[in-house]
């Protein structure tokens, strides 16, 4: 198993791996679309362009459009003190800045870490996690969010949320541009290579969200192993983890302010359908196309820890 600085190491050139990915991506569905709808190149270069700036937006504001989607607010010192007290000696014992503290107003308890870099991190906690956890707990869950931090996850997490939106709005444009412009019908339906590029475009269009998570899944799930294994060496306590995964899982509730550009932030898959959703009737496949790795795996590997 690598190491926490090989990890960063890792992770910084990913992001820029990812950027170049998502860029070129875009710019080859434009292409795509433009001979289906009868644009011309032009719309590639306007692709192009705003593939660009979605990626540089990724990079500088990711956290604060992740925070503006959540419904996020600033934490309170007086309200959440806990919560800072906990935030502030964890992030002296990691070595890191203190990031700033943001609160989600739902009862489902959940948290999740974004920014580009320590400098500039975010932890946000539901309020559902703030009151349902007791201290130590809630250490391990800080520890853990931190820990992401630390490894510069929350880099590749933000621009791929912001990247991934992007992908969902290019299907939306082709959708708007088969109902209200493009080639005539005639021309199209005698043209066989208008008609294959055609499919390939209502091709992606349907699959648009399965591509959405794939890319999400492009972020090796072993990340949220290593954000555990370096969560406890900040607490030196694993079964503070442990508990907390353990009461998450258990919480019936799914959080209202996720999505599915959002999900794979959080500490556990916020889409809830019962008590530890990876032993539900869902089929081995579908468990594939999670944004996390089961809970029971990450809680076993804990307890050995212990």
């Amino acid at each position: 198993m690598i190491n926490v600085y090989e990890q960063q190491d890792r992770n910084k050139r990913r992001s820029t791996i990812i950027m170049v990915v998502f860029v070129l991506f875009i710019t080859g569905v434009a292409w795509v679309f433009s001979k289906v709808l009868g644009y011309g190149l032009g719309i590639v270069g306007f692709a192009l362009i705003v593939a660009g700036l979605m990626s540089f937006a990724g990079y500088w504001w990711g956290d604060k459009i992740i925070l503006t989607i959540s419904g996020a607010r600033p934490a309170d010192k007086k309200r959440d003190f806990i919560f800072f007290t906990v935030t502030e000696n964890l992030a002296m014992a990691a070595q890191v800045p203190m990031p700033r503290l943001y609160v989600i107003n739902d009862s489902a308890p959940n948290a999740f870490a974004t920014g580009r870099d320590p400098n500039h991190a975010v932890v946000c906690a539901t309020t559902g996690l703030l009151s349902k956890l007791d201290r130590t707990e809630l250490e391990g869950v800080v520890a853990h969010e931190l820990s992401h931090v630390r490894n510069y996850d929350t880099r590749l997490m933000s621009i791929v949320t912001v990247l991934v939106g992007m992908v969902t709005l290019m299907g939306d444009w082709f959708l708007r541009g088969i109902r209200f412009g493009g080639r005539d019908r005639d021309d199209r339906d005698g043209n066989q290579i208008q008609a294959i590029l055609f499919l390939i475009g209502i091709i992606f269009v349907l699959l648009s969200p399965l591509i959405a998570q794939l890319i999400q899944l492009a972020i090796s799930r072993r990340r949220e192993f290593l954000a555990d294994a370096s969560g406890v060496m900040l607490t030196r306590f694993p079964e503070g983890l442990t508990r907390a995964l353990e009461k998450i899982s258990k919480d019936k509730e799914p959080l209202e302010a996720a999505n599915k550009a959002t999900a794979h932030l959080y500490i556990i898959n916020p889409f809830k359908k019962g008590v530890y959703p990876e032993r539900s009737r869902r089929s081995w496949f579908a468990n594939l196309f999670n944004t996390h790795p089961p809970v029971v795996e990450r809680i076993k590997i804990l307890k050995e820890m212990e």
